[in-house]
C-alpha cells in the first residue's frame, strides 16, 4: 500500500499505528498481551483451543462457533494454558452470559476441561473426535516406527558383516520394488487413510506390509474400527456398546500402545460420547488457529504483540 501511494512502507505502518487507527484509545491495550475478552461475542456453542502467537508463546482462545470464523468469533484470548490463568479471565465475563452456554468443544487437555467445568457450569463438554482418533493413529505409527528402527539396525549389521568379509550386500527387493526399509518408511501415509481410499499401489504396499508385520495390521484394524464408530454410528447408546466391544478387541490384541489409548478414552468417555448428541467437533477452533497463523505470516512475524492482537481483534472480534 505504501508503494502504491509512494509513501515509505515503514512510515505508513507507524502512521497507521499511532494516528490512523484507534490503537492508542483501545480499551484493552493495557492488558491485551495477557488477556482479552469480548463478552458481546458469547454464544450458545463455543470452542476452546490453544495456539502459538509469537516465539512459541501459547495463547488459549475461546471462540463462538456461530460466527463461523468471521467478525464476532473471538470470545476470549488468554496468555498461557494453565487452568487458573484461563478461568480467572473467563470469570470476568458476566455469569449470566456464561450460564447460557450449552456446549463447549475441546481436546483432551485436562487444564481446559477443568477451566470449562469451572466457568461454564451448564455447558455440555465435548471432546473432539479427531483428537481421539489421532491417539489411535499415533499408536499405529509407533509400532511402524519400532519395526523400522529394527530393520535399519538389522540392515546396518548385514552391511557391516558383508564389508568385514569383503563381500557386497544387496537388501531384499520386494514385489512392489521397495526394500523392507523403504516399505516401512513409505507406508506412513497409507496407515493414516481408510483402506477404502487406498490407491492400487497403496493396496499392494499394504498387503506386503501386513504379511511381513502382522502386528501393524492388527493395530491398523483397531484404529479403523474406532474411526468407523465415530463415522457411522448415530446414537450415543449404540456408540457406547460398540466402544465396549472395541475395548475387548484391544485387550485381546495385547498391543500395549492401544491399551494406553483405551485407558485415555475410558478416562474421558462421557465427554467423548457427547459427540454423538450433535456430532460437534473442534474443527472451528482448528480452522481459526490456521487463520491466526496465516495472518501472522502476512505480518512477517510478530514484533509488537499488543498491536498484532489489536489488529486481530479488529478483524475477528
Amino acid at each position: 500500500m505504501g508503494e502504491f501511494f509512494q509513501v515509505d512502507g515503514k512510515q505508513l505502518q507507524q502512521q497507521y499505528k499511532d494516528h490512523i487507527s484507534n490503537y492508542k484509545d483501545w480499551e484493552q491495550k493495557e492488558h491485551a498481551s495477557e488477556w482479552m475478552i469480548f463478552p458481546q461475542n458469547m454464544g450458545l456453542r463455543l470452542s476452546i483451543d490453544e495456539t502459538s502467537v509469537s516465539n512459541g508463546e501459547l495463547y488459549t482462545i475461546v471462540t463462538n462457533k456461530a460466527a463461523k470464523g468471521r467478525k464476532g468469533t473471538i470470545v476470549a484470548m488468554i496468555k498461557g494454558t494453565q487452568t487458573n490463568q484461563i478461568a480467572d479471565v473467563l470469570d470476568r465475563i458476566p455469569e449470566g452470559l456464561r450460564n447460557k452456554v450449552e456446549e463447549v468443544t475441546m481436546d483432551m487437555a485436562a487444564n481446559m476441561i477443568s477451566a470449562v467445568r469451572r466457568c461454564f457450569c451448564n455447558a455440555r463438554q465435548v471432546i473432539d473426535r479427531f483428537h481421539v482418533q489421532k491417539l489411535a493413529h499415533d499408536a499405529v505409527q509407533e509400532i511402524r516406527i519400532k519395526y523400522r528402527w529394527h530393520v535399519i539396525d538389522q540392515e546396518t549389521s548385514f552391511y557391516t558383516l558383508a564389508k568385514a568379509n569383503d563381500k557386497p550386500y544387496t537388501p531384499e527387493v520386494l514385489s512392489n520394488g521397495d526394500t523392507l526399509r523403504q516399505l516401512l518408511a513409505r507406508s506412513r501415509y497409507l496407515l493414516f487413510k481408510h483402506d477404502s481410499k487406498w490407491t492400487e499401489s497403496q493396496k499392494h504396499r499394504a498387503q506386503i506390509l501386513f504379511q511381513r508385520f502382522p502386528e501393524i495390521k492388527d493395530a491398523y484394524d483397531l484404529s479403523t474400527k474406532m474411526g468407523d464408530i465415530f463415522k457411522n454410528v448415530k446414537f450415543k447408546e449404540v456408540a457406547f456398546k460398540k466402544l465396549a466391544l472395541w475395548y475387548n478387541d484391544v485387550e485381546a490384541s495385547g498391543i500395549e500402545s492401544f491399551r494406553t489409548v483405551a485407558r485415555s478414552i475410558q478416562t474421558h468417555y462421557i465427554n467423548i460420547l457427547n459427540f454423538f448428541n450433535n456430532r460437534s467437533t473442534n474443527a472451528a477452533a482448528e480452522s481459526f488457529n490456521a487463520k491466526v497463523k496465516a495472518f501472522r505470516a502476512t505480518s512477517r512475524g510478530v514484533r509488537d504483540i499488543n498491536f498484532f492482537l489489536f489488529r486481530l481483534s479488529n478483524i475477528y472480534a
